[in-house]
Order: structure tokens, then sequence, then C-alpha cells
């Protein structure tokens, strides 16, 4: 093969898989909008129900859940607001990959809008703390109670095989929540059968510490995607593409995410191949790896074997 048959290929349709630029249909994203939608009314009449049963009966540990409930509510609007957006918006030529970038971003300030929930919950806890109030015992742990049913609901209405990170987030706050309404009933109880009040202010504290690790891993994951953190493993994968007939080398490759459904990779590949049939043989193969690896847009380039590799590379700006 002569250089003036190096190869630079985009595919966005191969073995029946079509990708478009603009809508980019991952599987269920009417799907997903439709959970998130579902999950926000929910945790909306569950964090008003909360809320009024820790003002009446004096439970701080059931109003920091029911904060945490209304955070989790308006994460979810967000988070369905982002994926409605990207479904139905941004599908013409100015935007590559539509309006995706906005499922991290959402998650993003998901977990931003936990901290001040955190810093909410640390400072009534310390209050209660220090003044301990009696507190309804019956009607908490049925309000409480309530509140497991609504995250248990919800849980079962976002679980599934493959969750977007918006829907990942959501699951998080979902566990969060439910272990708080936990927390908050065998708070009241003990303090029912010790008498030692506060332990509802130290169950507070310690929903507390959850929604900080839900904040930390929301915003881990979206992060890795905002400073595009390569989802994939890179040297495995070298190394089955150089085990196809006729690759050489391969001297650039590099993979990120557009959102937590759609991964990009671009390839440069050297061989010793002749024809262009070749050519397109081993370009069909290594598309092949790379969507076996979970890749949904690929750009491979081919050329062939070149004796200063480096000058090569630094000429192509790799």
């Amino acid at each position: 093969m002569s250089h003036t048959e190096s190869a630079h290929t985009h595919d966005d349709s191969h073995d029946g898989h079509t990708h478009d630029h603009g809508g980019h249909d991952h599987g269920g994203g009417s799907t997903s909008s439709r959970k998130l939608a579902a999950v926000s009314l929910i945790n909306v009449v569950g964090f008003l129900v909360e809320l009024a049963g820790g003002l009446a009966f004096g439970s701080v540990a059931l109003i920091s859940d029911a904060v945490h409930m209304l955070f989790d509510a308006l994460a979810y609007v967000m988070a369905f607001a982002a994926s409605y957006v990207a479904e139905h918006y941004g599908e013409d030529e100015r935007w590559s990959y539509g309006l995706h970038r906005l499922e991290p971003f959402a998650a993003f300030l998901n977990g931003l809008l936990l901290l001040p929930m955190v810093a909410f919950i640390l400072w009534e806890s310390s209050q209660r703390f220090l003044e301990p109030v009696a507190i309804g015992t019956g009607p908490t742990i049925a309000i409480a109670f309530g509140g497991l049913l609504v995250n248990i609901g919800s849980v079962y209405v976002l679980h599934g095989d493959a969750m977007s990170l918006n829907e990942k987030g959501a699951f998080y706050h979902l566990l969060g929540d439910a272990g708080g309404s936990v927390a908050v009933i065998v708070s009241v109880l003990a303090i029912e059968l010790t008498g030692i009040r506060i332990i509802d202010p130290i169950t507070a504290a310690l929903i507390a510490v959850v929604v900080a690790w839900s904040a930390a891993t929301v915003l881990r994951g979206s992060g890795e995607i905002f400073f595009l953190k390569t989802p994939l493993e890179i040297d495995e994968i070298r190394s089955h593409i150089r085990d196809i007939e006729g690759v050489t080398a391969v001297d650039d490759f590099h993979a990120w995410q557009i959102c937590s459904q759609i991964t990009v990779a671009t390839i440069h590949v050297e061989t010793d191949i002749e024809t262009m049939i070749e050519a397109e043989s081993v370009t069909r193969r290594v598309h092949d790896e790379l969507a076996g690896h979970g890749v949904d847009h690929a750009t491979v380039e081919l050329s062939p074997h070149y004796d200063d590799r480096d000058i090569h590379l630094d000429t192509h700006c790799h």
C-alpha cells in the first residue's frame, strides 16, 4: 500500500449499527426521561410529607431526611430537563453530538447541590445536640416508613441493566434516602427505649455523611467525563488491535465520552497491507474491535509503516 493510499475513515454505519450525529438515540432515551420525571414527582410528595412530620413532631433526623429528599427531587428535575433537551434539540450540524453534554453537566450540578444540604443537616444536628427536644414517636416512625416506601418505589422505577449517568446519580441518591429513612426509624425506636434524645441529631449527622458520599460519587463520575478520562482499557484494546492481520503498530489512540451513553475514539494504525481491499478489511476489523469494547463512534486512520515514526506523528500533530 503506497503513502497516497493511506486510509482515513470515520465509520458511522457498520454491521447494521447506524449512529446519527444529531439525535443520538442510544436506547431508551425517552424511557430515561419518563423514569426521571416519575421519580421527581414521587420525591416532591415525599418531601412535603416528611418535612411537615419533622416540624410537627420535632425530629431533626426526619427533617434532614426531608431536605435530602427535596434536593434529590430538584436533582431529578434537572436530570429530566437535561435528558429531555438532549433528546429533542441540538439535532442540526452545529452540534456534532447533539446536546448530550448536558447530562454530565446536570449530574455535576446535582452533586454540588448536595454539599449545602450536608452543611444544613450538620448545623441542625449540632443545635439539637446542644438542646435535645421531645419527639413524637408513633407519627415520626409512620412518616419515616412512608418515606422509605417512596424511596423503594423510586429505586424500582429507576433500576435497570444500563442506567445513564443521571439515572445512576438518582439511584445513589435514592439509596442514601432509603438508608436515611431506616436510620430515622431505628433512632426513634432507640430514643423510645433508652430515653437518650441526642440519638436523633447523631443519626442526622450520619445521614449527612451518606449525603456527602453521594455527592462525591456523582461529582467524580461527571468530572471524569468533563475532563475526558478514558472509559476504556487502552492497553488491552491496543494489544487486540495489534493482533489483527495486517496491523504492524498502533501509534495514537484516544477515547473519551460525550455523555455516559456515547463513547468516542480516534486511532492511528500502521499497516503493511498493499491494496485498498485489504485496507477496508483492516479498517472494518478495527471498528469491530472498538465496537466490542463499547465505542459508539470511531475514527480510524490507516497508514503504511514509517521508518521515522516520531517525525510522522509530529507532522500530524499527534
